[in-house]
């Protein structure tokens, strides 16, 4: 079969860039805004549990066009952590189900990211430190863990040295991806995205420090890029035409010396090429050691990646990184730097920002993105505060 042409519906559209539709293959947003990738830890053997009906559903019933879900581990020896969301089982299927089933009658569209966290693999969640796991806690844990990559070489010295992959094992890992693409559709997920940056598995063949290989799968940029290429391709055949898919890439990985902006522009290419549909443009995370080297932080110091590979390749780009007002936002798809705005920790702060975002950018009606059992509550209220200036808003 061919593969359908993408269309961008909403550039003819009026109103705010923000607001505006986005058809990808068969899927329309009905906004430009995403809600990024958050781990949450709260799984038990991958299992969704009522926490993650709940967290991903308040932002379905806030007004986001797409619900990203965390980062989902392919093979049990894949996670994170321990408690990640897990896709290596057809068990699995019926909790994801679940989310996108509420997403869906709230007017949402849902998505899977999937990833292998490969010598990254196996943390504390955040909030009891996010550091690695030791080997003896892990042996201790009596659960199957393994930490590999593409060659012998730690994350940092605080992680253990991973085993090197055989051939024969990246064809496993790859198949492992098309299983849980299979799975996704199952599950009704309206999206893929590859998770290829931070650090993980994908993004340590790409990075010249990572990968010290000497077969096909290291030396040269092609042969480091071979990999996340072949994953995409064979992911994109599996994956129905009419639903989009997804990559998410470190355009830099925080690496002095390591994968750079020129090299991202001919991934984005390689995976264009091969079926992907968005880029999601994110840095850093190769080494803790070396995070913070070339990527400096501030107010929406992202956008500038995912404004270089929609220039250069005419690939959709997905903007995110410390995007905080809908002003802001407005701005980076009205200049044409991004075509999706993706947010993270402003969406836990304010589960409602794309609906609130509607009022602000002064959509009709007000109170549009809100659930129909919440709009006319807030109408009614909004009448007789414009009756009151100074309780107003």
């Amino acid at each position: 079969m061919s593969k359908p042409e993408m269309t961008l519906q909403g550039d003819t559209a009026e109103g705010p860039w923000l607001l505006r539709p986005l058809t990808l293959r068969g899927v329309t947003l009905r906004n430009r805004m995403v809600v990024s990738p958050m781990c949450q830890h709260s799984a038990v053997d991958g299992m969704v549990q009522d926490w993650h009906v709940v967290h991903y559903g308040k932002f379905a019933l806030g007004g986001a066009a797409l619900v990203l879900s965390e980062s989902t581990a392919i093979t049990s020896d894949s996670r994170v952590g321990f408690a990640d969301l897990g896709i290596w089982d057809d068990a699995h299927v019926p909790g994801l189900r679940r989310l996108s089933d509420f997403a869906h009658a709230s007017g949402a569209l849902f998505g899977i990211q999937l990833a292998h966290a490969g010598r990254k693999a196996f943390s504390e969640p955040l909030w009891e430190g996010g550091r690695p796991l030791s080997e003896e806690a892990l042996d201790a844990s009596g659960l199957a863990w393994r930490r590999v990559g593409p060659s012998a070489i730690a994350a940092s010295p605080e992680w253990s040295i991973p085993e090197e992959l055989t051939l024969a094992e990246i064809d496993e890992i790859r198949g492992a991806f098309v299983q849980a693409v299979r799975r996704a559709d199952a599950a009704g997920a309206d999206v893929i995205e590859l998770h290829f940056g931070h650090g993980y598995l994908l993004a340590s063949f790409l990075s010249p420090h990572a990968n010290l290989r000497q077969d096909r799968y290291g030396g040269s940029l092609e042969n480091r890029m071979r990999l996340a290429v072949e994953t995409a391709r064979e992911v994109r055949a599996a994956w129905p035409e009419d639903k989009p898919l997804f990559a998410r890439l470190s355009c830099l990985d925080g690496a002095e010396g390591g994968w750079d902006m020129a090299d991202t522009v001919v991934l984005a290419q390689a995976l264009k090429d091969v079926g992907v549909d968005v880029i999601d443009c994110s840095s850093g995370g190769l080494s803790e050691a070396t995070r913070r080297s070339n990527v400096t932080r501030g107010v929406g110091f992202q956008v500038p990646f995912a404004e270089e590979v929609r220039a250069s390749t005419g690939v959709v780009t997905q903007a995110v990184g410390i995007i905080l007002t809908p002003a802001q936002a407005e701005a980076i798809l009205a200049e044409g730097r991004a075509d999706l705005i993706a947010l993270g920790r402003e969406m836990l702060r304010t589960p409602y920002w794309p609906a609130e975002a509607a009022r602000a950018l002064g959509q009709a009606g007000g109170f549009d993105l809100w659930p129909l059992q919440h709009r006319d509550w807030l109408a009614k209220r909004q009448g007789a505060l414009d009756r009151l200036p100074e309780a107003a808003g």
